[in-house]
């Protein structure tokens, strides 16, 4: 998935409506961009994506426990707790683009929207490819890239060995450089590998995780003339070779149809 980390915003206010939109446009302009040769320890690592999820459901519209969406998705990953010995923890952002992402510290996050085109098994088969990043440090690689390339303009890191904090101007841009971040084939395929097998642990039926791309596709084309979705996967031409090829795994291992 272009993924996900795929991302993104700054939502100004807690009073929004019951469909927010994400919003990329604020607090980037006139940031420059320059790589620089910083060593991060995993220490350090650590704070910053933690000092950037906190921002993320700070500034979108995080439903609470009680909420209908919330609970499904909770039932959904129930027993889910780990993943490479990284506790993992689930929220969805109610917002209306059809999205979601994992972090580089378990952070999984899930879009309202995405849950109402989706069927149980075919959602549980996209957090499943979420975490399979998650679990294959793909997303810790991809973090990394975007905090040098885009979030810091100065330093990584103080002497002290302390992280320097960042900005709302430097999280707005290092949201947006995640939300432009692309996974290789090789980790694309490894991820949608480990959503198929996720399914099959959990007794799902793994056929869905092709049908779930059938899907953003078809979402694809009906809403390419729409800026409101920002679809999960939009950024590879390749996927009608990954639903024929986890279609051709359903088949093979006998996976039934699904109406």
């Amino acid at each position: 998935m272009k993924r996900i980390l795929l991302i993104l915003t700054i939502i100004t206010a807690m009073a929004m409506p019951a469909a927010a939109q994400l919003n990329l446009g604020r607090a980037a302009k006139g940031l420059a961009s320059a790589a620089k040769a910083v060593t991060l320890t995993d220490q350090q690592m650590t704070d910053y994506v933690k000092e950037y999820i906190d921002w993320m459901d700070k500034h979108n519209p995080v439903l609470p426990d009680d909420d209908p969406y919330t609970q499904r998705l909770a039932k959904l990953t129930e027993g889910l707790t780990s993943v490479e010995g990284l506790p993992l923890n689930f929220k969805v952002y109610n917002v209306v683009d059809v999205n979601a992402f994992a972090c580089a510290d378990g952070s999984v996050r899930v879009f309202a929207a995405l849950m109402d085109i989706m069927s149980d098994d075919e959602l549980l088969g996209v957090i499943g490819h979420e975490v399979g990043h998650v679990a294959h440090h793909d997303s810790k690689k991809a973090f990394k890239q975007a905090l040098l390339t885009s979030a810091l303009k100065d330093a990584a890191a103080s002497t002290s060995g302390k992280v320097a904090a960042l900005t709302d101007s430097q999280l707005g841009t290092l949201g947006e450089a995640l939300a432009g971040a692309t996974y290789s084939q090789k980790q694309e395929k490894a991820a949608d590998d480990y959503g198929y097998e996720f399914l099959q642990s959990h007794g799902k039926n793994p056929r869905a995780m092709a049908q779930s791309f059938k899907k953003l596709k078809e979402l694809q084309g009906e809403q390419a003339k729409s800026s409101k979705i920002n679809q999960l996967f939009s950024s590879h031409p390749d996927l009608d070779v990954r639903i024929k090829r986890m279609q051709e795994r359903a088949d093979k291992d006998g996976a039934p149809a699904i109406e």
